[in-house]
């Protein structure tokens, strides 16, 4: 498991897997968020799956996935609504980016764009391409 740290309060992965959850909840996670569909990839554990593992051990679980319809206003509302705690957040998806950029889109307005930017890069995530979403 690949943990890429955008801030302290959130983080992202590649595709997890059910065997991953005991970790992810002794690295102090509270929320993990799954960005990718279900079926993308024939090797792909269902999300109901590592749903169960993650509940099973305390963790909640949210379900934003993002396909090649790309990103939709209710996607950034339900992000927004998953990333409104303190806790520390997991969002996955197969390699991270589709899970950085809902959480970037989720900060527009928050944030300055290029914090956003800027804390993308960090954990090796060029977003520089969504710049003028992030200026609302």
């Amino acid at each position: 498991m690949e943990l890429k740290k955008i801030n302290d309060r959130v983080s992202v992965s590649p595709q997890i897997s059910v065997e991953d959850i005991e970790a992810i909840k002794q690295a102090g996670f509270k929320t993990i968020i799954n960005n990718r569909p279900d079926g993308e990839a024939p090797d792909q554990p269902a999300s109901a799956e590592i749903k169960a593992a993650a509940e099973a051990a305390g963790l909640n679980f949210v379900e934003i996935p993002m396909g090649r319809e790309g990103v939709s206003p209710e996607m950034i509302t339900q992000t927004q609504a998953a990333f409104a705690g303190d806790e520390p957040v997991l969002a996955y998806c197969r390699s991270g980016t589709r899970s950085t950029t809902l959480w970037a889109l989720s900060q527009a307005g928050k944030q300055d764009a290029q914090e956003i930017i800027d804390a993308a890069a960090g954990a090796g995530y060029d977003i520089s391409h969504l710049s003028n979403h992030l200026c609302r």
